[in-house]
C-alpha cells in the first residue's frame, strides 16, 4: 500500500520529522509492506454490490497489526474515573486515577471506572489504523488521541485512513480520508487541541 495524502494538524508531521524521524520511517515502511490486494477477500452481500470482491477491513487491520507489533508498537490504556457532577469532573480531570476516585468519593458522589485504549503506541507516538465506521474515526480524533495527549502519554497521534477510491471498494459506512479531513478542518485550526497526522492510503 502507499501514502497518497498527508495532513498535518498543529504541526504533527513537522514534530515527527524533527523529533521522531525513526518512528515516521517505521510507519511509512509498515504501510508499504502491507499487500492490499491480498486483503481483497470479502464477498459483498450488500444489495448494491452483491457478489463483488471487496477489500476486507478485518484483513487489512490484521496485516497492519502484525507488522506494527513486530516493530514493538504496543497497545496502551489510560484509566480514569468519571461522575455525573460537571464541576467535580473539571476538578478531578488532571488528577491521577487513584486521586480522582478518592476526590469523587469524598463528596459522596459515585465514581465510575472508565478508560481510553489506543492500539499502537511507541515512544510517545500513537497510531490508529481506521477501516471502521465514521463514528470510530471521530472518537479517535476528538477523544482518544486528545485523552492520551492531555494525560501526557503521547506528543502526537497518527490516523491512517483509506482514500475514497479505496473506501469505495470496501463495505458501506467505512470512513475515508477526504471526508474526515473536511470534518477536522471545519472545526477550526485549534480543534482538536492535539498534534495529529492524518494519512490517506491507497493500493
Amino acid at each position: 500500500m502507499k501514502i497518497v495524502e498527508t495532513y498535518s494538524h498543529l504541526n504533527g508531521l513537522e514534530y515527527l520529522l524533527v523529533h521522531k524521524k525513526k518512528l515516521w520511517a517505521e510507519i511509512n515502511t509498515v504501510i508499504t509492506q502491507v499487500d492490499g490486494e491480498a486483503c481483497r477477500t470479502k464477498v459483498s452481500k450488500e444489495k448494491t454490490m452483491k457478489g463483488r470482491m471487496l477489500y476486507s477491513p478485518v484483513e487489512m487491520n490484521r496485516a497492519f497489526k502484525s507488522r506494527l507489533e513486530s516493530k514493538n508498537w504496543k497497545e496502551s490504556r489510560v484509566n480514569y474515573w468519571v461522575t455525573k457532577d460537571e464541576k467535580l469532573v473539571r476538578k478531578t480531570l488532571a488528577m491521577p486515577p487513584e486521586k480522582q476516585k478518592e476526590e469523587i468519593k469524598k463528596t459522596g458522589s459515585v465514581p465510575i471506572s472508565s478508560y481510553n485504549q489506543t492500539d499502537f503506541v511507541k515512544d510517545r507516538v500513537a497510531v490508529e489504523i481506521q477501516f471502521g465506521k465514521y463514528a470510530f474515526v471521530a472518537y479517535d480524533l476528538f477523544v482518544k488521541h486528545l485523552a492520551f495527549y492531555v494525560g501526557d502519554r503521547i506528543d502526537v497521534g497518527v490516523e491512517i485512513l483509506p482514500m475514497k477510491a479505496l473506501q469505495s471498494q470496501m463495505s458501506s459506512g467505512v470512513a475515508y480520508y477526504e471526508g474526515e479531513l473536511y470534518n477536522v478542518v471545519r472545526q477550526g485550526r485549534g480543534v482538536p487541541s492535539v498534534p495529529l497526522v492524518m494519512l490517506g492510503i491507497a493500493i
